[in-house]
């Protein structure tokens, strides 16, 4: 049976693992993870929390376009409603301040987020990365 989410793929414009690596490991703080070595300059990893076998994000270049607009996307859940407040503060940083990996939208800090709407849904926000990628951000 399944237990667990292993890993997502999210896929970026050919050449831009640089500012993947800007926006996934510095602005959102995930690590680092070594891909195979047949791999490298088409793939970056980003492990999320620590352990045995923790989740990851794939990052795949490719050169078939996102659908800027897309609805699909991943949720990251964050450990408090303080955490969830830094993190959107660093990601309206990165927006604001542009420069490499900078998202291409992003929630502002201090409104409503950019989803729909209803007590259904707890605290969250969104944006999209520097490849269009739409990302969630919850409790």
């Amino acid at each position: 049976m399944i237990t667990a989410l292993a890993h997502i793929n999210l896929t970026v414009p050919p050449n831009t693992l640089p500012a993947a690596h800007a926006f996934y490991a510095e602005t959102l703080g995930l690590t680092p993870s070594p891909v195979p070595a047949h791999q490298r300059g088409f793939l970056a990893w980003f492990d999320i929390g620590a352990g045995e076998k923790p989740q990851q994000i794939h990052i795949a270049t490719t050169s078939i376009a996102n659908d800027p607009k897309s609805s699909r996307h991943p949720c990251f859940r964050l450990e408090s409603p303080e955490k969830l407040i830094e993190l959107r503060e660093r990601i309206w940083s990165h927006f604001k301040r542009g420069g490499e990996g900078a998202p291409l939208e992003a929630d502002e800090p201090g409104s409503g987020n950019s989803g729909d709407q209803g007590k259904e849904y707890p605290q969250r926000f969104f944006a999209r990365d520097f490849a269009g990628n739409r990302l969630e951000f919850s409790l």
